[in-house]
């Protein structure tokens, strides 16, 4: 007889980064870590170093990201596309204190 185990590293709460999944315990959303992974190309120690997590948290976030990399992929596509639309606007540089 097998034993089902179920490891619940990954929640989704409306009140915790807008719904997003993200690793209990923390603050990480699964989007995050798979964009330290493909962007980053960083292995699963170097993200776990990288955000200051276990390994067994890692690959929950990668688990989950695979799992539902259709609308993850989507999802990190809108973030990049509205990121670069926000740095065409130079939003956010109008009362910078840096030099320009």
């Amino acid at each position: 007889m097998d034993i089902m185990q179920s490891i619940n590293l990954i929640a989704i709460n409306p009140n915790v980064r807008n719904g997003r999944p993200y690793i209990v315990g923390t603050t990480i959303t699964v989007a995050d870590v798979a964009i330290v992974k493909i962007y980053h190309r960083q292995d699963a120690d170097g993200i776990a170093a990288w955000y200051d997590l276990s390994l067994p948290q890692v690959y929950a976030a990668l688990s989950y990201y695979y799992d539902h990399k259709s609308e993850m992929d989507d999802y990190i596509h809108e973030q990049i596309r509205r990121a670069q639309e926000l740095k065409e606007k130079r939003v956010g540089n109008d009362h910078s204190l840096l030099p320009r």
